[in-house]
């Protein structure tokens, strides 16, 4: 037997004025469908009451306890990103920003800019004291950066002001060790050395012309140490993948030992990725035993406030997996699908509002649940239940959980 976790990203919402929402007002007759055959509840990805991130979550998904495994989001963007991180770096997630000469920004994102490339080769490879700079840009105005050296710590603020018309932050220890004050030093150094390679570079003197936002400055932002994981394979005796489009949940899913799978379109129209990506999971499913799946758009309709896209999106993930179930079988693969978060329209954030959850495959106990959305699926036999289940439910079903006692 094999797995696949597909995880709506931003699925779950809140009732409005009428006691709808997109998922509830979308047509899903293959979510309904795999409701009617499988067995159903409601999770919270992290805890009751939590409000997780996308990081959290897809750690929780995967079976890793996100309050022992997790340290920040830099590590695992750096990771997505194409950095290989070691065990004791430190990371961080970074924008671009424009500042004036007294480090006050004026555009957190520089305009959006959309090449860095020549900006990054700046400050990669930089060395202060005794700690090497690792930093690559991520797309357009985001990067990662790493600092590698002895005696660091995670244990600093950010620099990062989340608004425009206020100064970057000086970075502070927060506590009184001596490699949090050795790393926040070495942090503002880096700040003081950005601005000055930055700010005269010829890539925003073009832009200054153009009257474009200039790229003079970096803001870090979600420090972590890089943990020590256990890898996915030897947690679970599993080969899986994972087929993402965004940079943190590939970086999850390479930190765990997942081999990211890159999708290109599969059937030539301009909006060909959703399914492009139930394409790759069929065909990643024929050499692996396990898929971790992420869809992105109705997280980012959510964070927009969009509730129309938000329910076009949910309609478009149906037609992805009436082409999935078409083709695989539900005695060969576990199917779960559910969300990493909910993403209300009314909040345009993340909530820890729980979220339906499904799961389908060979002698599951199917339940009376007829529909797949927020009001349906409590009544489900799963009932109600936390992230970290889904993995040990899937491990029990495919034979391969180990009995706990004589």
């Amino acid at each position: 037997m094999k797995a696949v976790i597909f995880v709506v990203d931003g699925l779950g919402d809140r009732p409005d004025k009428n006691g709808n929402t997109p998922l509830k007002e979308a047509k899903t007759p293959v979510m309904d469908r795999m409701a009617k055959e499988g067995i159903c509840g409601l999770m919270n990805s992290v805890d009751i009451g939590v409000r997780p991130g996308s990081d959290t979550a897809h750690l929780a998904l995967l079976g890793y306890d996100p309050y022992t495994t997790y340290t920040g989001r830099g590590p695992f963007e750096a990771c997505g990103v194409g950095v290989t991180v070691k065990p004791g770096d430190i990371a961080f997630r970074c924008n671009f920003s424009s500042v004036d000469e007294n480090f006050i920004v004026t555009d957190r994102r520089a305009g959006r800019i959309e090449n860095t490339s020549e900006l990054e080769k700046e400050l990669d490879g930089l060395k202060i004291d005794d700690v090497e700079i690792i930093f690559k840009e991520s797309g357009g105005y985001r990067a990662a950066l790493v600092l590698r050296g002895p005696g660091l710590s995670d244990k600093i603020t950010d620099a990062d002001p989340k608004k425009e018309g206020k100064k970057v932050k000086e970075i502070h220890p927060l506590d009184d060790s001596k490699e949090a004050k050795k790393t926040a030093e070495i942090v503002n150094k880096l700040l003081k050395i950005a601005y000055e390679k930055l700010d005269k570079h010829p890539v925003n003197e073009e832009r200054r012309k153009q009257n474009l936002p200039v790229a003079n400055m970096i803001v870090p932002r979600g420090v972590g140490q890089v943990p020590e994981i256990m890898q996915f394979t030897e947690k679970t005796g599993l080969e899986g993948a994972c087929i993402a489009g965004t940079g943190l949940i590939k970086g999850i899913a390479k930190m765990v030992g997942l081999d990211v799978i890159d999708v290109e379109g599969c059937d030539g129209t301009p909006d060909s990725d959703f399914m492009a990506k139930a394409c790759a999971i069929v065909e990643t499913l024929e050499n692996y035993d396990f898929i971790l799946v992420n869809v992105k758009g109705a997280d980012e309709a959510g964070h927009d406030g969009n509730y129309e896209l938000k329910k076009q999106v949910i309609e478009k993930v149906d037609e992805m997996l009436d082409h999935i179930t078409k083709n695989i079988s539900k005695d060969e693969v576990y199917f779960v699908l559910s969300g990493d978060h909910s993403t209300p329209i009314e909040e345009m954030d993340h909530s820890a509002d729980p979220l339906p959850v499904v799961l389908w495959g060979k002698s599951v106990r199917v339940d009376d649940v007829e529909k797949f959305d927020e009001f349906s699926t409590y009544k489900g036999g799963l009932n109600w239940i936390k992230g970290v289940h889904i993995m040990p439910i899937l491990m029990d079903l495919m034979g391969l959980a180990k009995k706990y006692g004589a």
